[in-house]
């Protein structure tokens, strides 16, 4: 789409281009401006994309197929090229997948930016997930659900902990968070798109593990059983509630398993993330030494 201001022509910030580099230098430019308005979340939802920030964030995004639409990146905070013909090889990558290429000034690079210390990489993806009656897990897959937590951070940090434990799937129910969230693919390291992720209500999730055959433990700090104790074999779902309400009744209707993690201090519960990923190791460790 072209649109004619004061005499000059000038492009939609959406639309891609093929060939050439586009430089910018003003903040005011409509692309920067379009990149800050994906901090939003309604114009993420409207256009299905998100941003990922960070060379590293870039580099396993692009690697697990991630669709992108555009790259920009600002030659002053980049450092030297790392291929020999003057380019750097990440800019390569995202061109054979068919994003447009920008270099942004300073200036535009810092305005369009969600870190304080910026290393000079963003792109623009396909926003992550799919919908759960699309998921394709093992015979004796291993899951994690999320109900309803809020902060970025935690979900982030339980997308880590999937990717290193292999687990098949990560949903999120009755979601709060978009997977979207600039600060859940900051805080996963961009592993959102290395392990599956999809999104459903409560109902939803729970009809879906109930047609798959999938047992259910769901994680209380007030549960008889241990978690060492329980048998988290075969094809399970730990599912871990909000940060403050916990887990919704839902759940213990459903005849889940509670399990608990021994606390020997004087607090009665761990962060969700932490309660997640020692679950979820615990389940690793006993698949990979099955009790006699």
């Amino acid at each position: 789409m072209v649109s004619t201001v004061g005499g000059r022509a000038e492009i939609s910030p959406r639309v891609r281009h093929s060939g050439a580099v586009t430089d910018i230098t003003s903040p005011a430019n409509p692309r920067v401006k379009w990149l800050q308005s994906l901090r939003k979340r309604s114009h993420r939802d409207a256009e299905q994309v998100t941003v990922v920030e960070g060379y590293a964030e870039c580099s396993v995004a692009l690697r697990s197929g991630a669709t992108p639409s555009l790259l920009a990146f600002c030659p002053e905070l980049v450092g030297p090229p790392d291929t020999g013909d003057g380019r750097p090889e990440l800019v390569d990558r995202a061109h054979a997948a068919g994003a447009e290429i920008v270099t942004l000034g300073t200036a535009a690079f810092g305005r369009a930016s969600y870190r304080e210390s910026p290393d000079g990489w963003l792109l623009v993806v396909a926003t992550p997930g799919r919908p759960l009656a699309d998921l394709r897990v093992s015979a004796t897959p291993l899951l994690l659900v999320a109900e309803a937590v809020e902060k970025p951070g935690n979900l982030g940090a339980m997308l880590r902990t999937a990717d290193a434990a292999g687990v098949d799937a990560v949903v999120s129910a009755d979601p709060v968070t978009d997977w979207g969230n600039p600060n859940v693919v900051r805080a996963s390291k961009a592993t959102v798109f290395t392990v599956p992720v999809a999104a459903a209500t409560t109902d939803e999730t729970l009809g879906w593990l109930h047609d798959h055959g999938v047992r259910i433990v769901i994680a209380r700090p007030d549960a008889s059983g241990s978690v060492y104790d329980s048998d988290l074999t075969g094809p399970l779902a730990v599912v871990v509630g909000a940060e403050h309400a916990g887990l919704t009744t839902a759940w213990s209707a459903a005849a889940a398993e509670p399990v608990s993690i021994p606390m020997h201090g004087s607090i009665d519960s761990l962060n969700v993330a932490t309660s997640a990923a020692i679950i979820l190791y615990e389940a690793l460790r006993q698949r990979r030494h099955p009790r006699g």
